[in-house]
């Protein structure tokens, strides 16, 4: 009788010795009782292709990418799944022979966590997602399809949050409302979820946002995890919001629906969310 062969995943980028994909990984495999490993690899930049031709010629199954390399990814991948196209990057990949099948779980993972872990349905409220990059193009057909009153995206740079509003009306299936602003358009608006997709809190900067538009009862959210109480999340705790939250819940989310992809079941993801969260103080 052949001995079962354990199956090889790993999670890809540079620097990648703070990524928490291997603990979560491994997690998921014990409580589900999948017979893998996950490790981590660090690529040069520009040497994305060597490292995962190696890993794949080495027999491994699949791959999350982690920055830089979302955008090697979505280059390197020989199928597409709709969310990565959307995204125009990857941060999952599954190799079968010759094939490579890239998706990007990181809009269905902030849903997800939105949704089912904080509670906070997203059918007809307002949402407000900071920031016009990668981020926030990956969370846009996510929420969307979660039919609010309106989504409005913000940026610096206006026309960048106008290009991604164009975008999105152009691919929803359903007539939520969706704009695209700079910040100094957001005066007098409130919103009942405030969404930071934006870089500010990896340099501990405040985004340009006016503390009104954080209604009564609303949640922010900040996509980074692990920074504790971000300046983001400052400014909506001094305007009163009560429900604070980070980017934990969506990291475990999104690893467990590419966990679901590579091995046909999804593990519960609470237990691994308990032991990374970090108090927001």
């Amino acid at each position: 009788m052949t001995a079962p062969t354990t199956d090889h995943y790993a999670v890809i980028g540079n620097p990648i010795e703070q990524s928490k994909s291997p603990l979560i990984h491994s997690a998921f495999a014990q409580v589900t009782g999948q017979d893998m490993d996950y490790t981590k690899l660090l690529a040069p930049l520009g040497g994305f292709a060597a490292v995962v031709d190696a890993f794949r010629a080495s027999g491994g199954r699949g791959m999350n990418v982690t920055a830089p390399f979302k955008l090697d990814a979505f280059a390197y991948a020989t199928d597409l799944a709709p969310s990565a196209q959307m995204a125009g990057a990857v941060n999952a990949m599954k190799f079968e022979g010759s094939k490579v099948f890239a998706e990007n779980f990181d809009g269905v993972g902030l849903v997800r966590d939105l949704v089912h872990n904080l509670a906070c349905p997203l059918m007809g409220r307002r949402v407000l997602i900071l920031g016009a990059g990668g981020a926030t193009r990956g969370a846009l057909m996510p929420l969307l399809a979660e039919q609010p009153a309106e989504l409005v995206i913000v940026n610096r740079t206006v026309a960048k949050a106008h290009e991604l509003a164009a975008l999105a009306k152009q691919h929803q299936t359903g007539q939520v409302p969706v704009q695209g602003l700079g910040y100094v358009d957001l005066q007098g608006q409130t919103f009942d979820v405030v969404l930071n997709a934006s870089s500010s809190s990896l340099s501990a900067e405040l985004p340009p946002l006016p503390a009104s538009v954080f209604a009564p009862q609303c949640l922010a959210y900040d996509l980074t995890y692990g920074k504790g109480l971000t300046p983001f999340l400052q400014l909506a705790q001094q305007a009163g919001v009560t429900q604070l939250a980070d980017g934990v819940g969506m990291l475990a989310e999104q690893a467990a629906e590419a966990f679901a992809w590579w091995r046909g079941v999804r593990p519960d993801t609470a237990a691994v969310i308990e032991r990374l969260t970090v108090p927001l103080v």
